[in-house]
């Protein structure tokens, strides 16, 4: 049996616009009505949420009985994060601070098994081969494995077409509030000086045959980057959605 197929993987290759939601809140509830509420792909966000894998385990399962597609942001650029979160069954990584298209090499290569990468051979083991019901998953999950990667910082800006460039590297994210803050926005990440940066990033994406990502919020936000091309686009968090609309509930008298 091969490891599954990757559909938001394929999505995103065919040029697809992939909408999803952030989740920064630990627990499998609201990871649960996220996967129900019918969106293209829901994140886990082990970056500025918890880095607990058992808890993203748990979320990782409760995501599989809904019809939308896991993705993990891991912590920090490192092998050794990246070969868990793999074993817990995940198929696509966003993975931060990738600042030169050498770290981008290396961010594939641990996602991928030899001789193609470095991942360790500890997933028939684990939840991504079925705890070896999946037979066929050493020989067939590289093709399945979805590598985005983070530009948030003027040396990933710099390098941006070398990394876009790089075979294995299925997307660039571009994080606003960490370009607009090295940029030196971090309190006005609305200058037009930065979007224009990243306007001009995501045409370089888009441009080099790779998925451009960004997260956004508001609708007009939205139609500004789909019109510059971004088709991985957060629309949001779990977080933000309920405080706002705890907000709102406690104003409304």
């Amino acid at each position: 049996m091969p490891a599954p197929i990757n559909t938001l993987k394929a999505a995103l290759a065919r040029g697809e616009m992939q909408r999803g939601l952030w989740l920064n809140l630990p627990g499998t509830v609201t990871a649960e009505m996220a996967g129900r509420a019918g969106f293209d792909w829901c994140l886990v966000d082990g970056e500025h949420g918890p880095w607990d894998p058992t808890a993203i385990r748990a979320q990782l399962v409760a995501l599989a009985a809904t019809p939308t597609p896991a993705v993990v942001r891991v912590p920090v650029a490192e092998e050794w994060v990246i070969k868990q979160v793999l074993d817990l069954g995940v198929q696509t990584v966003l993975i931060p601070m990738v600042n030169s298209a050498a770290q981008a090499r290396a961010m594939v290569r641990a996602c991928r098994y030899p001789p193609e990468g470095t991942r360790g051979m500890g997933a028939m083991v684990a939840r991504a081969g079925a705890f070896g019901a999946t037979s066929d998953y050493p020989a067939t999950a590289n093709d399945q494995i979805c590598v985005l990667v983070q530009a948030e910082s003027r040396a990933a800006i710099d390098d941006l077409e070398a990394i876009v460039a790089t075979e294995g590297v299925d997307g660039v994210f571009i994080g606003p509030a960490d370009l607009g803050a090295d940029m030196g926005y971090r309190d006005d990440l609305m200058n037009p000086e930065l979007w224009q940066v990243i306007d001009d990033g995501i045409a370089k994406i888009r441009a080099g045959g790779k998925s451009a990502g960004i997260i956004v919020s508001g609708p007009e936000m939205e139609a500004r980057v789909t019109a510059a091309g971004v088709n991985f686009l957060g629309c949001g968090g779990d977080a933000g959605v309920l405080q706002a609309g705890l907000a709102a509930l406690a104003g409304a008298r």
